[in-house]
């Protein structure tokens, strides 16, 4: 897919771009600004994987999407990356908590609509 990383070799399961991670950043590029999922809830909509496998992917190959949109359950930024984070969700009036330090779950996630038609396990686990 144009625009994100594939030629980065990755030490993992993902380490080649599977249709799983497709799916992935296909629902993390529709997250509208202004609006976050947790890991959990992306594999939650996608009904497969988990949150680890979803930090995966998005550790892989989340650079070329709207990384700072998945965040932690707790609405904590992606570690290592919070203060870049912290930028994209006050240019995009993302609702935090007090202190700023996180989202505020309760106002930004997004349900993301209908989920889509795929279920199953992802490859290469």
């Amino acid at each position: 897919m144009p625009g994100r990383y594939y030629d980065r070799p990755m030490p993992h399961a993902f380490s080649r771009p599977t249709e799983y991670v497709d799916r992935v950043l296909d629902v993390v590029e529709a997250i509208p600004p202004g609006n976050v999922m947790s890991y959990g809830d992306i594999a939650e909509y996608l009904g497969e994987g988990g949150p680890r496998q979803v930090g995966a992917v998005m550790s892989a190959w989340g650079g070329g999407v709207c990384w700072w949109r998945v965040v932690r359950a707790d609405g904590s930024p992606p570690q290592g990356h919070e203060v870049e984070a912290l930028s994209h969700y006050a240019a995009e009036a993302t609702p935090t908590r007090p202190g700023g330090d996180r989202v505020d779950m309760s106002r930004a996630r997004w349900d993301g609509g209908a989920p889509p038609r795929h279920t199953g396990r992802p490859e290469g686990l």
